[in-house]
């Protein structure tokens, strides 16, 4: 990094946490300072709402992760965690979000006190905080520190070098971790809106500009030095028809043509066509409308009006995300798959070395794309494959079924670091912006996370179990606590995730929210349709997801069951349990919700016709790429 790099780096980082923090300390408020600090004052407006969810959502776990899968046979299929989404914001924005004002509630979890009973409560507020903290943060944090490491490494940068690295992938995840802690701690939510503020829209300039030099170098590029995608029936390469006239959207569909679609065969693992049905509207219904680390911003609404308004301008904004971060995830493919490769031989050496040493000696250790890894990799390809034909021969003479570790020869989660370094990092001042953008973008992430968990801990458990008379100034300080103190869980996990056989950061998020988001739907589901069934009838199906998300992902016969379809399957389940239990556990007489709030609850006419356009484009951009 030049000194332009670094000085525009330095000083957006400085504004950032600067703006944050400054007005963070201006908010007032007649609930007191936990109102303040938890839910900014309950005065955020409508365009800081939007900008600051999309902030929160956009990270690491997107630019890495989603961009990742759209270098991988995924394509541009991935793209639909982004479109539905933005239906999905509709909904929460005119379903949700007047129930959630009206009772006023600080946590998701505190709703269903107001519905079942404060066990259902409870049960939520750790499961919620055990997957935010051991999921969503440190996931995040991971997904940070892998492009930063290997953008301070293309940048000559060595910090903490190990044996294969010259930056150490744990300094960069405290280095991030302990940025967003510092301002999240003095400031809470008010500063993580305000500085969402400005890295939401760095964000977007960033992945444009990105997005514009990955077409750019893709079109002048020569065709001999081009991969095609990797596609489900196009195999990688370099035979195609791509020649020096061909212009650069032409070369972008010709090299992609089997990866520009919304809909992949029933059999995918990562995101099959019936997932679409219902399996994916579940992991968006309950990140958008019932996460608490992205709801607590509209939480924090000055009135339902400005809430529907900043969900639904939320919404229009993530119709325009795929185009920045999934497209630019499918040219660095085209661009770099032998840097792809290359980078992953270390890994994939690794991992065989982790499938020899396990004492489950009836594990095979298979390939995808296996002839492009076979090629680098010849002694160790045939070192795998006398291992493998051992194993079915000793299997097969004991009775033992064959449990087969699929790997990836390619490090897909390399593609935005790839981009950045190669093609950003000559230009002067450009290049710090994109890595203070994304590095603003990760510790906007990780504060949300920050702040969400140490919220719920503070109100649904410290507060309800441990000191039901705290003021507001302990509270605070009980958040503050929490805030260090899960930074450092955050910190110590995320390196563990540098293995290849989780199948990338973003499945890794996705996949383990299944252990909580179906079941956590379906309670809420069921508690405004059914206002008759007892208290315990949440807390059992809370359970009752957990247990069964398990047995599907961990028994051997359901294991193959991609997981988008086990949420599909545990929501019906729980949902026909609790259903049953209702009929049986009754209350005297229906929950009514009652106002708990002086905010004005008038719904937004505005917000409503912008939310109808919104679906009518997300479905006009389905059949485009059908």
């Amino acid at each position: 990094m030049g000194i332009v790099d670094i000085a525009v780096f330095l000083v957006f980082i400085a504004s950032v946490i600067g703006v944050g923090l400054w007005k963070s300390k201006s908010a007032h408020s007649e609930e007191g300072s936990a109102a303040d600090y938890f839910l900014a004052g309950r005065g955020l407006t409508w365009w800081l709402i939007g900008i600051s969810l999309i902030a929160a959502n956009i990270s690491a776990e997107q630019f890495v992760g989603m961009s990742g899968s759209a270098a991988s046979h995924v394509g541009l299929a991935i793209a639909s965690y982004e479109w539905m989404a933005a239906v999905t914001l509709v909904i929460v924005a005119f379903a949700f979000l007047p129930y959630f004002l009206k009772t006023g509630i600080y946590t998701i979890p505190g709703f269903l006190e107001h519905r079942y009973n404060k066990h259902a409560r409870s049960i939520m507020a750790v499961l919620m905080m055990a997957i935010l903290v051991g999921v969503s943060l440190s996931g995040v944090i991971f997904a940070g520190a892998l492009p930063m490491r290997e953008l301070l490494e293309q940048a000559g940068v060595s910090l903490l070098p190990t044996s294969e690295h010259a930056v150490s992938l744990a300094a960069c995840c405290w280095i991030m971790g302990l940025l967003a802690a510092g301002y999240v701690a003095a400031g809470g939510l008010k500063a993580c809106a305000w500085a969402d503020l400005i890295q939401g829209i760095a964000l977007i300039i960033g992945g444009m500009a990105i997005t514009y030099f990955a077409f750019q170098a893709l079109g002048v590029a020569q065709p001999s030095e081009l991969s095609l995608g990797v596609g489900a029936t196009t195999a990688s390469g370099t035979s195609h028809a791509v020649t020096l006239e061909t212009g650069v959207w032409q070369r972008f569909t010709m090299l992609n043509a089997d990866k520009l679609h919304m809909f992949l065969p029933k059999t995918d693992s990562v995101i099959p066509w019936t997932a679409l049905c219902l399996g994916l509207w579940i992991p968006n219904l309950y990140y958008w409308g019932l996460n608490q680390y992205i709801t607590q911003r509209t939480l924090g609404s000055s009135s339902l009006s400005q809430g529907q308004k900043g969900i639904v301008f939320a919404a229009a904004l993530k119709l325009i995300i795929p185009f920045i971060i999934v497209f630019p995830g499918l040219i660095a493919f085209n661009l770099y798959r032998e840097d792809m490769i290359v980078k992953a031989n270390q890994d994939f050496v690794q991992a065989y070395k982790k499938a020899v040493a396990k004492p489950d000696k009836y594990q095979l250790l298979t390939f995808k794309a296996l002839d492009d890894w076979k090629t680098q990799n010849a002694a160790l390809a045939a070192e795998i494959e006398t291992r493998n034909v051992k194993v079915i021969a000793d299997a097969e003479r004991v009775g033992k079924k064959v449990a087969i570790k699929e790997q990836m020869p390619y490090k897909f989660d390399s593609a935005l670091g790839l981009l950045v370094g190669k093609l950003c990092m000559d230009k002067k001042g450009l290049f710090g912006f994109i890595i203070a953008a994304l590095l603003g973008a990760i510790v906007s992430s990780l504060a949300a996370v920050l702040n969400a968990a140490s919220t719920i801990f503070s109100m649904d458990i410290y507060h309800a179990y441990f000191n039901k008379e705290a003021t507001s100034k302990q509270l605070v300080g009980v958040g503050r606590i929490c805030v260090g103190v899960f930074v450092v869980i955050g910190c110590v996990v995320a390196p563990l995730l540098d293995d290849p056989t989780l199948g990338g950061i973003f499945n890794y998020i996705q996949e383990f929210q299944g252990f909580v988001s179906p079941g956590v739907l379906a309670v809420f589901v069921f508690g405004l349709l059914n206002r008759t069934a007892k208290g315990w009838v949440g807390a059992f199906g809370l359970v009752l997801n957990v247990v069964l998300f398990a047995v599907l992902k961990w028994t051997p016969c359901f294991s193959k069951i991609n997981f988008l379809n086990r949420m599909a399957i545990c929501l019906a389940v729980v949902l026909v349990v609790m259903a049953v239990m209702g009929q049986f556990m009754k209350l005297p007489k229906p929950v009514v919700f009652q106002s708990n709030t002086k905010l004005n609850l008038d719904s937004s006419r505005g917000a409503k016709l912008g939310g109808i356009a919104v679906v009518v484009v997300t479905a006009i951009l389905y059949f485009i790429f059908r």
